[in-house]
C-alpha cells in the first residue's frame, strides 16, 4: 500500500483545486461572451491530474520504482532561482527577473557561450512582451521596465 502515498497525495490536492474551483463564482456573459467560464480551466487540469495519477498508481503497482538518488547541484540551485525570481518580479519587475532567472539558469546549467545565454535571456522576455502587450493586448505588472514603456 506504501505504492499509494505519492498518487493519494497527487489525488487529494487535486480534489481540494477542484473544489476551490467550484466555489468561485460565474463570471458574467457579457465579460466571458461563447467562451469557457474561467474556472473550467483548472478543473480540466486538475481532471487530467487525476488520471495521470490513477496511471502513475497502476504503473507503481506493476513495479514499484529503484531506489531515488539525490538530485545534483544544478536541481537545487534552479530551486534557488525560482525563489530569487519571486522577489525580484515583486519588487524590481517581471521581465527583468525573467531576463536574470534565465541567464543565471543557463549558466548553472553548463552553457558556456555567454553570448547565447545573455540572447536568450534578454529575446525571450522581450518576445514575451510584446507578444502580448501588442498581439493579445495585455498589460504586465508595473516595474522598471514596464514604467518606462507604459509611461
Amino acid at each position: 500500500m506504501r505504492f499509494l502515498i505519492i498518487p493519494g497525495v497527487i489525488a487529494a490536492f487535486s480534489i481540494a483545486v477542484i473544489c476551490a474551483a467550484v466555489q468561485l463564482e460565474l463570471s458574467p456573459p457579457m465579460i466571458v461572451g461563447d467562451s469557457l467560464q474561467p474556472r473550467v480551466f483548472p478543473i480540466l487540469l486538475m481532471v487530467i491530474n487525476l488520471i495521470l495519477a490513477a496511471l502513475l498508481a497502476f504503473q507503481y503497482r506493476k513495479e514499484l520504482p529503484g531506489e531515488i538518488q539525490w538530485e545534483g547541484p544544478q536541481t537545487w540551485g534552479s530551486i534557488v532561482l525560482f525563489v530569487v525570481f519571486f522577489p525580484i518580479t515583486v519588487y524590481v519587475d517581471m521581465m527583468i527577473g525573467i531576463a536574470v532567472v534565465m541567464f543565471a539558469m543557463c549558466l548553472l546549467w553548463g552553457e558556456r557561450r555567454i553570448l547565447v545565454a545573455g540572447t536568450l535571456a534578454l529575446g525571450t522576455p522581450v518576445t514575451i512582451f510584446f507578444l502580448f502587450d501588442l498581439v493579445l493586448r495585455v498589460r504586465f505588472p508595473r516595474g522598471l521596465f514596464t514604467n518606462w514603456y507604459y509611461g
